[in-house]
């Protein structure tokens, strides 16, 4: 790798004076020079800085318009359910109090409702001969449900995704559909405004005490009481113990003082969740969750009286690793049971006594969970509920009463009915939007109202009102999968405008032309103003699509007709952005395969073994080029560092998580095991190996070019070492702490743990970006001694130059800016899980061995470079324990530097360890025209400009063909 011809320059010193015409320059006149230059530098930077700025904002109104047609969203309403106003009349009730029931004769006075966060319901029924440490773990409910079916009985309760716990609980209290818009919102909940289960019990002054996760009062401020509820934070996934331990110190004795004190009490247990989250489902820790929440309900059984409703459910499940989020089976089967000490429940109407063996077998939405409760307790059923009573409540003990199930269903059903009214009068729906649905309507009141006059039998009532609310169900979920098209068109177009102007700036010239520049954003401002004008006139006379979207696309829309029209006046013109090489068509074949892949299922599901694909095909062709080079050290480092870049890839691709779509020809090494979410024990060495070889390798591309020395031996052999070998302890202790290898508290851990990642923290961001700030360039002089011969004898002055050598000279740039990468490395790599630190090791290499691959094939100015480093930080996203679903994002990284959910600290932890990869190729683009390139090359900030762009139009065209 020694490259001594590209290492090192002669400078030449003590230059004899001549005597000529021509004065040599001032040392004021050079400071003068030097000031100029300074502010054209700073003049020209400033306006590229503007110029990509613009670029980022097309982008983001792009994004914005596509997601605003594209994320569902449903119309909410704000009308109230009121006690004294029912949808329909019962022979013989009398609603407008709440004594006897609002709507219908209420069954409990109060109730305890227990959500087990990720209560899966596999977890909950019985496996003979299984190993797994999740089942025969939790055996109350499945017991008491077959030995006492009239107290109590379990259903599959199927959970709307997104599975995440914010808009379950929305759900679980109002009864309406989830909306993927909803999502962006779980890591600060909303308060919930529509008409809601909480609120009605709040209105009927019920007391109402929480316990555990902090979400609800998110959700329902001011609606707990203050002295007896304890909320604890819901996020740190670490903690399997605190909140659990808390709400049941916090509800036992709530129970055993009696009702006096509280109506409804809801306490939300998340330790399993938790234990899910860190070791996955099939650990030892989850059987000890699970077998204490048995002993939990028992004691709540035993504590409770004849008036008081038990409810035990899941807000949603677990994938085979403990996450959740998604619509997989595992993370939408939930668990339902309700108990009762006096006989109110049965089975009749499917004579079917035992719960169901698999979450397959007569499962209930968890929206029926709104009617349901509401009817029970004598409250209203909340105005937008689309759920309907659960049989099981309502049948009865003995023989099926089907005129009791008939009134509960015409109640939901009517009230149903009244909300599609008022839904279809605000949004302006058509007739022929629910016609089916009303004519279904109609049938099952003319049945109810033959079943109250004995002409017709409750049963088929009860039939006909559930294939009402089953097929208003269907169609409010096709109204709310409807999307904006006209939006989303304005998005594609914005998008693509954008692309095609990074395009143009990155391909089109050798070099942005900085004379133009400035004419440019003068054109871009200035016809964007005008498209502000012309966006605000059209939003005034209420033309859609509004003021704010008609000012924003005028915005968009002008600045983006000023680039085009500056092209055309410009009179030295631009030729089209078209390649001019063999590895430019590359990289345009690259990225249109690529992106024109993504309309392909498989190829989404498959994306990182293609990816894996397109790198080794730039290997070999790397490696076949290398072997043409004319030069003997540029072929052999050529040839060396193909291959190296070969096997680079081929190692990392055995880190794998694997997608379920892709069982069972997928086998996922990240974790100890499928179902695990730890990293298993020998997986420990690899962060020490890290810490051992990375900087070796890393000083050996330094010492190709003569530049470790100065600020890079310092930097590199000390601290970024120091910081590996840290992040390697914090892995071991946080193993030990999984495990339990050390005899000492989990508090003193956790705080170690939390000390140590905020110290390499700190000598990333702050101590690095500092030491980056004031590093020297890393170079050396060397300068003849005089007396090098040895003799005492001062040697008469000599009028020929004396030639000094700098080592390190053509690398100065790169050698110093990959300093700043290091900085990058050190933290994403302490976010990362042992393997991921692993694969974040080698893209490190990779990205090394490209940079000299470029410099051997004189591949610095190709849009290649750019290109396979996009591909890399695509590839190595995958390679880090992720998948482009939700379930794989690792939330407990929020957890390594804080004990507690700090904003935006811990979001941007979680984003550092999702997107790393791709975070440290978009640092490393100007070191693809910086590495090896003279320090006086001319337009060298043009040409770092054109490769950050390229780099930019490669994930353009991928987030354009994704939309």
């Amino acid at each position: 790798m020694e490259d001594q011809t590209t290492s090192s320059s002669p400078l030449q010193k003590n230059q004899p004076q001549h005597t000529s015409a021509k004065k040599n320059p001032s040392e004021d006149e050079i400071a003068y020079n030097n000031r100029r230059k300074a502010v054209q530098f700073k003049a020209s930077h400033g306006l590229l800085i503007t110029f990509f700025l613009w670029i980022f904002s097309l982008h983001v109104l792009g994004i914005f318009f596509f997601t605003k047609g594209f994320l569902l969203t449903r119309l909410v309403l704000d009308h109230k359910s009121e006690c004294a106003s029912p949808p329909i009349d019962l022979p013989g009730s009398k609603p407008g109090t709440y004594s006897p029931g609002c709507w219908y004769p209420k069954t409990f006075d109060k109730a305890v409702i227990i959500i087990i966060d990720a209560l899966r319901y596999d977890f909950t029924v019985p496996f003979d001969g299984t190993t797994r440490h999740f089942h025969n773990a939790l055996k109350v409910l499945h017991e008491t449900a077959v030995q006492q079916p009239e107290t109590a009985f379990l259903l599959p309760f199927i959970a709307d995704p997104p599975t995440a716990t914010l808009q379950r609980l929305k759900g679980l209290t109002t009864g309406t559909l989830p909306t993927f818009i909803d999502l962006g919102s779980n890591f600060g909940g909303t308060e919930i405004e529509e008409d809601n289960l909480i609120a009605q019990l709040r209105d009927a002054r019920k007391t109402l005490v929480h316990l555990g996760d902090d979400t609800w009062h998110s959700l329902f401020p001011g609606y707990f009481d203050t002295n007896l509820t304890h909320a604890y934070d819901s996020f740190n996934v670490w903690d399997l113990h605190t909140v659990d331990n808390g709400v049941t110190e916090h509800l036992m004795p709530l129970l055993k003082r009696g009702s006096g004190e509280w109506d409804i009490i809801i306490g939300h247990y998340l330790g399993v969740d938790h234990a899910g989250h860190r070791y996955g489902p099939d650990h030892s820790a989850m059987n000890d969750k699970l077998k204490q929440m048995d002993r939990v309900i028992r004691d709540i059984t035993t504590a409770l009286d004849d008036e008081t409703l038990l409810v035990v459910m899941g807000d949603h499940g677990m994938d085979t690793k403990g996450d959740h989020g998604g619509e997989s089976d595992d993370e939408v089967e939930a668990a339902l049971w309700m108990y009762s000490k006096k006989a109110v429940f049965g089975h009749g109407h499917n004579e079917l006594m035992e719960p169901p063996p698999t979450a397959k077998e007569r499962p209930v939405g968890q929206i029926d969970l709104v009617p349901t409760l509401a009817l029970l307790l004598g409250m209203p059923i909340p105005f937008n509920n689309l759920g309907s009573p659960i049989a099981e409540a309502f049948v009865g003990p003995k023989q099926p009463d089907w005129q009791k199930l008939a009134a509960v269903n015409a109640l939901s059903a009517a009230q149903i009915q009244r909300y599609q009214h008022a839904y279809s009068a605000a949004r302006g729906l058509g007739k022929d939007v629910f016609s089916v649905a009303h004519t279904l309507w109609t049938i099952a009141l003319d049945m109810w109202h033959g079943a109250c006059q004995n002409t017709a039998p409750n049963a088929e009532a009860f039939a006909a009102f559930t294939r009402y609310q089953t097929e208003n169900l269907r169609i409010c979920r096709s109204l709310w999968a409807r999307f904006d098209v006209p939006g989303m068109v304005y998005g594609i177009l914005l998008l693509g405008c954008a692309l095609a102007i990074l395009a143009f700036y990155a391909r089109a010239t050798t070099s942005f032309r900085a004379e133009d520049s400035p004419v440019f954003l003068r054109q871009i401002f200035l016809y964007g103003a005008f498209g502000v004008v012309f966006g605000l006139s059209i939003g005034l006379t209420g033309a859609p699509p509004g003021i704010l979207d008609s000012t924003l696309l005028g915005a968009a829309g002008g600045s983006i007709v000023g680039f085009a029209y500056t092209i055309i006046e410009i009179p030295h013109g631009y030729p089209l952005p078209l390649p001019s090489s063999s590895w430019g068509w590359l990289s345009l074949l690259i990225t249109g395969l690529q992106a024109v892949g993504f309309a392909s299922n498989s190829f989404t599901i498959w994306e990182d073994e293609i990816l894996l694909l397109f790198l080794a095909t730039f290997a070999l062709l790397s490696l076949a080029s290398s072997i043409r080079q004319e030069k003997a050290t540029d072929r052999a480092l050529g040839i060396l560092q193909s291959s190296f870049f070969l096997v680079l890839s081929r190692i990392a691709s055995l880190s794998r998580l694997c997608r379920e779509e892709q069982m069972p020809y997928c086998r996922s090494t990240y974790y100890s095991s499928a179902t695990a979410s730890t990293s298993a024990s020998w997986q420990l060495v690899i962060p020490f190996a890290l810490a051992l070889l990375l900087p070796s390798f890393v000083k050996g591309y330094y010492k190709s070019t003569r530049s470790y020395v100065g600020s890079a031996a310092l930097w590199i052999g000390f601290a970024f070492r120091l910081s590996l070998l840290a992040s390697a302890i914090y892995w071991t202790l946080d193993a030990a702490d999984d495990n339990d290898w050390l005899n000492i508290s989990k508090d003193t851990l956790r705080l170690l743990k939390t000390t140590i990642a905020q110290l390499i923290l700190g000598i990333s961001f702050v101590a690095g970006t500092t030491y980056y700030g004031w590093a020297t360039p890393c170079i050396s002089i060397d300068i003849p001694d005089a007396q090098a011969n040895g003799s005492a004898e001062p040697k008469v002055a000599s009028t020929k130059p004396k030639p000094m050598t700098v080592h390190g000279y053509s690398n100065m740039h790169g050698s110093r800016y990959f300093l700043l990468l290091t900085n990058w490395l050190i933290a994403i790599i302490l976010l990362q899980k042992p393997t991921g630190g692993g694969a974040i090791g080698l893209l490190t290499l990779q990205i090394l061995a490209l940079l000299e691959i470029l410099d051997a094939n004189a591949l610095s100015r190709s849009a290649i470079g750019p290109v396979t480093l996009g591909m890399l930080g695509n590839f190595y996203f995958f390679k880090t324990g992720h998948q482009a679903t939700l379930s794989s994002i690792q939330w407990e990284t929020a957890f390594v530097a804080l004990k507690t959910i700090r904003y935006p600290w811990s979001p941007g932890l979680v984003v550092l360890n999702t997107f790393g990869p791709q975070i440290l190729t978009a640092v490393a683009a100007p070191l693809l025209v910086l590495w090896k390139q003279p320090p006086r090359k001319p337009g060298l900030l043009g040409d770092v400009a054109m490769a950050v762009a390229t780099l930019l139009v490669y994930f353009a065209a991928l987030n354009l063909a994704t939309t």
